[in-house]
């Protein structure tokens, strides 16, 4: 086991699956030069026929990559900046990921499209800083959204050996977290989520580099020196397509209580579509409406005060988490040893 960086588990991931499947190539801009790190020593360790440099024509090569799985390869395709998938989202949402349906199952697309450093970067403006994961979800594709690095490295597995397109989005707030990854770690299976922490008053749904912030949150509220404290369970869905509602209904069936934190557009994102589910699905269960902390409905401007002001933040999180737990039945004290505490660990360890 090895304590590592998100980056570098990507990067061990990659190259795992490079030595283990001789079909698993990888193609993008810039990727032998390797400039976000996934790619750093594969050129010259497999050869430049499996880690290809690519013209800047992103329709091209991911239509590339499409019939090179059609032909029984695993193609990676690295994009550099997330914007780039707006390029690239017809042939992979009305191509690949439409083209193993229209053949009734006789051919396979298996292309994973990672984004090494997607979402806000602090002061890169608006084209570099998207975060499109809820506009794959919503037309079909596979998604995946990891926060930690051994996520990371178990769902980069997993994408690579699915036999369907998968968007896998790093975000750039996570890259440098670290984490222990097993030497013999396993890959994790799309669409199952993850309890960071476990709570008993509020379940908070938190996607990629926000579980960060959702643990701090969590900790704090526990900590809490007025006596209000909140004991609030975390779930990272970790796949965003497809969803695991069955754990968040475990999760909402203990707590009662639901706050979202998502950084995507608050209209139409992966929040609302949450919240939305949970309305029809859990009210049985909940004791509160829920809530969302989402991204503004606009483009990231270039000055980072407003760029922060556009994004969620830990303090509407805060907010959120305790305007649920006043609506119903108080918040039940956290016993020694469970709620407040359980987790602890994990929230200090992602939160590094």
């Amino acid at each position: 086991m090895a304590r590592m960086r998100y980056q570098q588990a990507l990067a061990k991931a990659l190259r795992d699956e490079m030595l283990r499947d001789p079909s698993v190539f990888v193609l993008g801009e810039d990727v032998r030069a390797s400039l976000r790190g996934v790619t750093r020593g594969l050129a010259a360790e497999l050869g430049e026929q499996r880690i290809i440099d690519t013209p800047i024509s992103e329709q091209a090569f991911t239509g590339f990559a499409m019939g090179a799985a059609l032909a029984g390869h695993r193609p990676v395709v690295e994009y550099q900046i997330p914007s780039l998938l707006f390029t690239a989202f017809e042939p992979i949402v009305n191509q690949a990921q439409k083209f193993r349906l229209m053949t009734g199952g006789q051919a396979k697309v298996p292309v994973t499209y990672i984004v090494p450093g997607s979402g806000a970067r602090m002061g890169l403006a608006a084209q570099h800083s998207d975060h499109p994961y809820a506009l794959f979800a919503q037309a079909g594709v596979k998604t995946v959204v990891p926060a930690t690095a051994s996520d990371a490295y178990g769902l980069f597995v997993a994408a690579i050996r699915d036999d369907d397109p998968v968007v896998f989005f790093a975000p750039a707030a996570a890259l440098g977290s670290r984490e222990e990854v097993a030497d013999d770690a396993e890959p994790i299976p799309l669409g199952v989520g993850r309890v960071h922490r476990s709570g008993d008053d509020v379940t908070v749904v938190a996607v990629g580099h926000l579980v960060r912030d959702a643990l701090a949150v969590a900790e704090a509220l526990a900590a809490s020196e007025d006596g209000a404290t909140i004991s609030v369970e975390v779930f990272d869905p970790r796949t965003i397509h497809p969803f695991d509602w069955e754990g968040l209904r475990a999760s909402v069936a203990k707590t009662g209580r639901l706050v979202v934190t998502d950084d995507t557009n608050r209209t139409c994102g992966l929040a609302a579509e949450v919240v939305a589910t949970a309305a029809e699905e859990f009210a049985d269960l909940l004791v509160a409406p829920p809530k969302r902390i989402t991204r503004a409905d606009a483009p990231i401007p270039f000055a980072v005060e407003l760029e922060v002001a556009l994004l969620p933040s830990r303090e509407q999180l805060t907010d959120a988490i305790r305007a649920v737990a006043a609506v119903g039945p108080g918040p039940r004290p956290a016993a020694a040893g469970a709620g407040a505490g359980a987790g602890t660990g994990a929230a200090q360890e992602v939160a590094r």
